[in-house]
């Protein structure tokens, strides 16, 4: 099992921040920005981490949101997921470390858009949408 956190941030058009995944697994598919954590970090550490080098925003970590298990892509380890709600302090959109790109998702985008497995299901069982 490999810890890893998420970012769900919305903007005040209720627009949800995407990054498009630039490696396995998920390689091409969007996705929350988010990440493994690292020996030693906290679940706040790590997001904050993940989601300046992904997005290049600066946030604070909100509330405990929900929890994924998806496949890690090598046979037999998994990604265990923690997604946290996350707000903008400061920072300068744009994709970096491993997103190819970044993106403002309206709900209609949401349904037309290759998005990582579940994510859609587990944002609206969580009522985030």
């Amino acid at each position: 099992m490999i810890p890893c956190v998420g970012a769900i941030l919305t903007d005040d058009a209720g627009r949800l921040l995407l990054i498009k995944r630039g490696h396995e697994p998920g390689k091409g598919l969007w996705s929350i920005p988010g990440g493994r954590i690292e020996p030693g970090e906290t679940d706040e550490e790590a997001l904050i981490r993940e989601v300046r080098e992904e997005t290049g925003l600066v946030v604070t970590a909100g509330p405990f949101i929900g929890r994924v298990r998806r496949p890690a892509g090598q046979p037999g380890t998994e990604l265990d997921i923690k997604d946290y709600m996350a707000t903008i302090t400061g920072g300068r959109l744009a994709a970096g470390d491993d997103a190819d790109d970044v993106m403002w998702a309206t709900s209609a985008d949401l349904s037309r858009l290759p998005l990582a497995a579940g994510l859609l299901d587990a944002l609206l069982a969580w009522k985030v949408l």
